[in-house]
């Protein structure tokens, strides 16, 4: 199964950072939060991956077409340009970039990147600026036991995520970045038919509004209930945290030991 990573955001809310860096490459214990991403997914056997870029989008491909350089000793004979690398520390993933636009939504997005998926199977998405230790393997047999168009993990953190009416496992409707009290908020962490893709329309400029509305309301939406950790990276107060539980001695997140 494919992974399709929204990672084209400017990232306005933790500017301190993102105004030299893409919120994808902003670093959390010296690694960027979307090889955290990447390292959660392949610990349950999700290593292809399409990341959709937009702002500052050349600097998360450099960072990919460096890779190996980024994260290895090596050598270099200045005289002819050759290197040598030494201590290869890589993964044994499938990178696809694709150049999604500046200004475009997530839905957009999601549609453009979608030309670059192999099959007619299910995939994922997630977004570039959450992590979490859901169990990726349960989400996805979730979604599959479930038969409906998409699955979105429901968490209950603070209510400034999009709200979730849920009755049983059917997502009844949905409603974005409203204050919520004491209810399923949307975490991301999406599973997703390609059947989907047909809600997306060029009208249509964010995932989470009207394409997601619309599968709510022909109950097509269904939700996996996630109890444990997941955190976005939103504001700086957020990137402190996450690198203090990074510092102690069990990050939540950190599943791949």
């Amino acid at each position: 199964m494919q992974l399709m990573i929204l990672a084209g955001g400017f990232g306005s809310r933790i500017s301190e950072e993102s105004h030299l860096l893409p919120k994808p490459l902003i670093e959390i214990g010296e690694k960027p939060i979307i090889w955290h991403i990447m390292k959660h997914y392949a610990h349950f056997g999700v290593k292809d991956f399409i990341i959709c870029c937009g702002y500052k989008g050349n600097l998360i491909k450099e960072y990919f077409l460096n890779y190996k350089t980024y994260h290895s000793d090596f050598s270099i004979n200045l005289r002819n340009s050759s290197v040598t690398i030494h201590n290869s520390s890589t993964e044994d993933w499938t990178v696809t970039l694709v150049e999604t636009g500046l200004n475009s939504g997530t839905a957009k997005r999601i549609k453009i990147a979608s030309d670059y998926l192999k099959t007619e199977e299910d995939f994922c998405l997630a977004y570039g600026d959450t992590i979490s230790n859901v169990d990726i393997s349960k989400l996805i047999k979730c979604h599959q036991d479930q038969g409906k168009w998409v699955t979105v993990t429901a968490g209950n953190p603070p209510g400034r995520f999009g709200g979730l009416d849920v009755s049983g496992n059917s997502i009844k409707s949905f409603k974005e970045k409203k204050d919520n009290v004491e209810t399923w908020v949307s975490a991301g962490f999406f599973v997703i038919n390609r059947n989907a893709l047909t809600l997306i329309t060029p009208e249509h400029d964010m995932w989470e509004q009207e394409p997601m509305e619309i599968l709510a309301s022909g109950n097509q939406l269904n939700a996996y209930f996630h109890e444990g950790f997941w955190q976005p990276m939103d504001t700086l107060r957020d990137k402190k945290l996450l690198e203090n539980l990074w510092e102690s001695s069990n990050p939540p997140w950190k599943l791949w030991l």
